[in-house]
This record gives C-alpha cells, sequence and structure tokens, in this order.
C-alpha cells in the first residue's frame, strides 16, 4: 500500500502537477491539504480522478482537504466522516476496514496559536480513540510544527516562534505516544537535511533551507510492515513537498 500526501497550496494552481503526481506514483491513498477551493471548483479533470473514490472536503482561498482511495486496492466505497474537531475543512478520515487514514491540515497558528493548541489536543483525543478501538491509524498531512530542532534548517531555528514552540511540540509528542510512530523520522533518523517546507524566497528549496512539517504518522502494527518514506522534493511548485511511504501487505509482515 502506498501513501501520498501533500500540502498542495492550492489545487487550481496546480492541477498538471496533481494529475502528473498520480500518473508516476500510482498511490493506493492520496491525501491532498490546503485545496484551498470547495468542491464545485476543484478542476474537472481532478474532481472524479479514473480509477478512485474521491472526496473533496474545502471552500474558496483557504483550507481544505482532500481524501483520494484507489478503487482497485479497496473496492467497496470508503465511509468517509469528519471528526468534531474539524471546523474549518481541514480533516476527512476513510475507514478502510481494518485501517482508518485522515488527512489533516493543522492550523498554522499565526492568527490564533491557541486555537491550534486546541486543534492538536483534539488530535491526541482522536488518536487515543482511534488506538483503544484496535484500529491500524495512517494520519497524513501538514501538522504545522517541527517535531524538534533536527526538523529545522539551522539558519531557520529561532526561540518561540510558532511551529517550533516547547508546548507545540509536547502536543505533538502525545499524539505520538497513542501508539503511533513518525515513520519518516523513524526510517531517516540521522539525516540532518529531512525537510518538506521551504519558504518561498531567496532560493531557500534548492538551497535545501527548511522545515519538516509534513508527516505519516502510522499505528506501531502498520510501521512494522513499512518499506521507504521518501520526501518528494522534486516535485511540483508548492511550498510543500509530497511525501510518500510504502507498506507491506499485512500477510507479508513476516516473511
Amino acid at each position: 500500500m502506498k501513501i501520498v500526501t501533500w500540502n498542495v497550496n492550492g489545487i487550481r494552481a496546480r492541477e498538471k502537477q496533481v494529475a502528473e503526481l498520480i500518473e508516476r506514483e500510482r498511490p493506493d491513498v492520496f491525501c491532498l491539504q490546503e485545496i484551498k477551493a470547495s468542491p464545485d471548483q476543484v478542476p474537472a479533470a481532478l474532481c472524479e480522478l479514473p480509477g478512485y473514490w474521491c472526496y473533496w472536503h474545502g471552500h474558496k482561498g483557504y483550507s481544505g482537504v482532500g481524501l483520494h482511495v484507489r478503487r482497485e486496492a479497496f473496492p467497496g466505497p470508503p465511509e468517509f466522516r469528519h471528526p468534531a474537531f474539524d471546523r474549518e475543512t481541514r480533516v476527512v478520515t476513510a475507514d478502510l476496514g481494518a485501517s482508518l487514514v485522515a488527512s489533516i491540515y493543522v492550523p498554522n497558528g499565526g492568527k490564533d496559536f491557541a486555537a491550534k493548541m486546541r486543534f492538536l489536543e483534539a488530535m491526541e483525543e482522536f488518536a487515543a480513540e482511534a488506538h483503544a478501538a484496535g484500529k491500524e491509524v495512517l494520519l497524513c498531512g501538514d501538522l504545522n510544527v517541527a517535531r524538534t530542532d533536527q526538523d529545522v534548517h539551522p539558519k531557520e531555528r529561532k526561540p518561540n516562534i510558532i511551529g517550533q514552540r516547547p508546548e507545540e511540540r509536547a502536543l505533538l509528542e502525545r499524539i505520538l505516544a497513542r501508539g503511533l510512530v513518525d515513520v519518516g523520522r523513524a526510517l531517516d533518523p540521522g539525516n540532518e537535511g529531512l525537510f518538506t517546507w521551504w519558504a518561498p524566497w531567496r532560493n531557500l528549496r534548492q538551497r535545501n533551507i527548511g522545515w519538516r512539517l509534513d508527516y505519516v504518522l502510522a499505528s506501531e502494527p502498520l510501521f512494522r510492515r513499512v518499506l521507504t518514506c521518501r520526501v518528494l522534493s522534486d516535485v511540483g511548485t508548492s511550498d510543500h513537498a509530497p511525501v510518500a511511504a510504502v507498506f507491506a501487505p499485512a500477510e507479508s509482515a513476516s516473511a
């Protein structure tokens, strides 16, 4: 099973790039964030992706997420839902039987830091409930928190800046403590240049002066089946890069 997550920073601006990414990676689950469009504004070529169960959740010019599930991998239509704490088109989940997948766009917090903290607290409760229910969980998306200083280029580290504050990081650790693993970092623990977001000026992306804000968080049983997790830094013109993770089938876990 291949999962791809991408903060696209405007689905209408990145229509061709999204189509090319799907063609190149052929994900079984495709999560998008910051689509900045209501469902009726999604480009027609993407609105119903061939071969996918598609769900768009957004409104004009702000926030928004998408979650798309490949029919060949999951023949039955998934049940798409929104948890109670989703008040700004920031979360959609899909029940895939044994697994629960969520596409998540955490508020930046620049205009309302308290709201961001409430959102992260609700995410912890959501993760705890899913773990208690025995679900294999995948939380994918732009979490807008750099987990540690290692996840920020030295030139970008700033005391108490939003996205690097101790209280945000503590909440992210609490979410992970609910039976989840930060797949990208777990597979590449020593990489000091593992970033997914770069400010769009001074060629910071080309110089790899960035932050790691985009994650695949997997429940421990799923993580034991992980094969790869890559940042696709060559893809697109969003200020974020996609992240792609591949998991072996359950029957192959002990092979």
